[in-house]
């Protein structure tokens, strides 16, 4: 049947939305908000991420998506269907089709993997031959078909979330909600489980929200990101729009702390004004989503020109396009060879004069 004037089809509608949502704790000041007129819309299939700083709301958020917070006022929609209106059962279904997965993973320690992974089922009055079925397909998918009878002391952090990734795969959810899943890991494990949830994404068709207050987390494997702070969604969009080109000053401090500032031993020197001995230009080329993704060494030299120094900076690959900063020195005046409207297309990096330094060593 076709959906009646005014309504979305249901493939056309997102996921999860929230409408206007906030969220305020008892005996908070009425100015104060653990959330605060959230809108956002997650699409069926992406890898969307949340960050932001400890204490901006980011559990909160994730944890209103299947009721475990409640909302003081707007409205949170799962497949369209306002979740405020569900009862008990209704609700209990609801959450079995959103998996959850957590930073310190809350195995129990007297139970086997296949147990671990296998209780939800358990729980649920599933037959034991269809558990054990699920639990071997699951334990093959997250790459632990040998640890089936092993206890959690004896495996590795990352093969622990690989655990806690299966059992909360059990139902095969419609949505994946992860609280900060790789905070307990070292980089290479981090790396191996970010692999893990791309891979689970592609084959499975998941839906995965990722919070997070590392960076490094929704560069590898996100599709869209929301900043959060006190709260409030300060910017969100494609994650190479946001990392190339932030406007919020939140977000700006998320990206690199160490590029929004200028090294001890130029800051010192500069000068806002160019000197009367001889003086090199301080020069900043902002890079905020060349489509080429690469760095054309040619074309930055010819931006710069002879006698041009790299002091600092970074830049990466983001979704297929270059986004960072490189703080270059040249020497005298600086006259760029490009105009504003060669960069309005991201060809081109954006320059700004930081100022001048009579020397460097």
């Amino acid at each position: 049947m076709a959906p009646t004037a005014g309504t979305a089809a249901p493939d056309t509608l997102p996921l999860v939305r929230f409408d206007l949502v906030s969220k305020q704790y008892a005996g908070q000041r009425s100015d104060a908000f653990a959330l605060k007129d959230i809108a956002l819309d997650i699409v069926r299939g992406e890898i969307f991420g949340v960050i932001g700083r400890s204490g901006a709301g980011k559990s909160t958020l994730i944890r209103a998506i299947n009721r475990l917070e409640s909302i003081s006022t707007g409205t949170v929609h799962i497949n369209g269907r306002d979740i405020a209106s569900l009862d008990r059962l209704q609700l209990r279904a609801l959450r079995r089709k959103i998996g959850m997965i957590f930073q310190h993973f809350n195995l129990l320690s007297a139970k086997t993997v296949a147990q671990n992974i296998g209780l939800p089922l358990l729980a649920a009055g599933t037959p034991k031959r269809e558990i054990d079925d699920k639990v071997a397909a699951l334990l093959e998918l997250v790459g632990l078909a040998d640890k089936r009878d092993a206890y959690p002391a004896q495996l590795s952090g990352g093969q622990k979330q690989r655990v806690g990734i299966a059992r909360a795969l059990v139902h095969s959810p419609d949505l994946l909600l992860c609280d900060e899943a790789t905070s307990a890991l070292d980089p290479e494990t981090t790396q191996s489980i970010l692999a893990l949830l791309r891979d689970i994404n592609r084959r499975l068709g998941l839906t995965i929200i990722l919070i997070t207050h590392e960076l490094d987390v929704v560069r590898e494997i996100c599709d869209r990101v929301a900043v959060l702070d006190r709260g409030q969604i300060v910017e969100q969009g494609e994650v190479w729009t946001v990392l190339g080109d932030p406007r919020h000053p939140v977000t700006a401090s998320l990206l690199n702390p160490a590029l929004q500032t200028l090294p001890a031993n130029l800051g010192s020197r500069l000068l806002a004004t160019p000197p009367a001995a001889p003086y090199r230009t301080v020069v900043s080329l902002r890079y905020t989503g060349n489509p080429s993704g690469q760095l054309d060494l040619t074309q930055l030299h010819q931006l710069a020109g002879p006698g041009a120094q790299v002091l600092h900076g970074n830049v990466e690959n983001v979704q297929g396009y270059l986004y960072g900063r490189l703080l270059i020195t040249v020497p005298g005046a600086w006259q760029p060879d490009f105009n504003a409207a060669a960069h309005q297309d991201k060809e081109l990096p954006v320059p700004e004069i930081i100022g001048y330094v009579q020397s460097l060593v």
